[in-house]
């Protein structure tokens, strides 16, 4: 885990986000205070199965009652 000060991250911000692509875990500090903490995002991936139970009416696609004036 590395720390930089809050001038030296925006500095080497590049290199830090690299880091963290890598799975380096990045803190940035105030004042030798943990402010922020940087790593890589986690993309959720959709699990087949997960929409069981979600259904669609028969009627979806139909114009609503108060739209069929104008239509």
């Amino acid at each position: 885990m590395a720390q930089f000060s809050l001038s030296e991250a925006k500095a080497r911000f590049s290199e830090l986000v690299r880091g963290a692509m890598l799975g380096e875990e990045v803190i940035i500090t105030r004042k030798n205070k943990p402010l922020v903490k940087i790593v890589a995002a986690r993309l959720a991936r959709r699990k087949p199965g997960t929409g069981k139970g979600i259904w669609m009416a028969p009627d979806f696609d139909e114009l609503l009652a108060d739209f069929r004036q104008y239509w």
